[in-house]
Formats: C-alpha cells, structure tokens, sequence
C-alpha cells in the first residue's frame, strides 16, 4: 500500500511536468480585439490524461499544478494563474470523476471520451465565462467587441479541446497496456 501512494505521487509529479512541458508547445494567436490572445497548445491533452491515469482528485491536481507553474513562468498568464489552477484542476477532475464512475476504472473507451468532452466542456465554460466577465467590466468593452473576442478565443480553446479529446483516450489506453504489461497499477 505504501509502494502504490509512492508510485502515485510520482506520477502527479511526472505528468504535472508533462503538462508544464506541453503547455510550452503552443501557437499564439492574436486577437483583433483587446490585448489578450488565445493559443493552440497541447497541455490540455496532458491535463486530460492525468483525469484518465490517477483519477479525479490526483489526475487534478497534476492537471492544476502543471497548468499553474507555466502560468508562473509566462510573464502573459501569471496574473491567470489561479484561475488556470482551478480550471485546469477541473478538467482532470471531471475527467477522472467520469471515467472512474460505477467502477469502471477507465477501462471503456468510449467513456473516455465522454469523459474528456465533458472535462473540456467544463474548462471551455469557465475560461470563457471567465474572459467574458474580464472584458465587459475589467476592459469595459461594449456588448459587441466582448462577444467577438469571446468568439476568437472560443475558437482557439474549441481547437485545443478537440484536439484534447481525441488524442488523450487512444494514448491512454497505449501508455495502460505498458503499464500493465509492466504490472504497474496505480
């Protein structure tokens, strides 16, 4: 038993730093409104596949954790940074809740998917209700322009929510099948 809350502290701290590292291969985009700009980037695929590996409560905070350090080291996000905690906690969060549900211990493929759009689903409503609220009483930008930078940005985190839902369920099930061909549980 005390091998296994090792081994699954390791792996917190292995894929938070997945998910920092990940967080770095992005593509920024611009916005044409404001001074804010979206990106397309591969941690939330990372943050996903925390949800699906340690499940909800460990899977969030590697998900949160890593999310949160790159904030710290990007001089654009940092003031993001405990929003990005939580909602990045989230989306592993749900993830894990969904996939681990009636005992199902993310054996179901299907559910995984589920599971990931549902935890993508998740962040997409906070991070853009989020930025909503920002611009219309942070900025103080009109009804309009609010809406067509929520749009850009939605579009960006759709792209990255996408991406996020149909790489982490077939990964995980190759990075499962070498865990237990190496009869490793966590």
């Amino acid at each position: 038993m005390k091998n296994k809350k090792i081994l699954r502290i390791t792996f917190t701290g292995l894929m938070a730093a997945l998910v920092f590292a990940a967080s770095y291969m992005r593509i920024i985009i611009p916005l044409s409104i404001g001074s804010n700009t979206a990106a397309i980037h591969f941690g939330n695929i990372f943050c996903v596949l925390s949800g699906f590996l340690l499940g909800p409560l460990y899977g969030g905070f590697a998900a949160g954790i890593g999310s949160a350090l790159y904030d710290l080291t990007n001089p654009l996000y940092f003031s993001s940074m405990p929003f990005t905690l939580v909602f990045k906690f989230l989306i592993a969060f749900v993830c894990g809740k969904v996939a681990y549900s009636k005992n199902r211990n993310a054996a179901s493929f299907n559910m995984n998917i589920a599971a990931a759009a549902l935890g993508m689903l998740t962040y997409l409503i906070l991070y853009l209700g989020r930025n909503f609220f920002n611009n219309m009483f942070f900025l103080r930008l009109q009804l309009i322009p609010s809406l067509v930078m929520m749009g850009q940005q939605a579009l960006a985190s759709g792209v990255n929510a996408l991406l996020a839902v149909t790489v982490s369920a077939p990964v995980f099930f190759m990075i499962k099948k070498a865990l237990d061909k190496n009869n490793i549980s966590l």
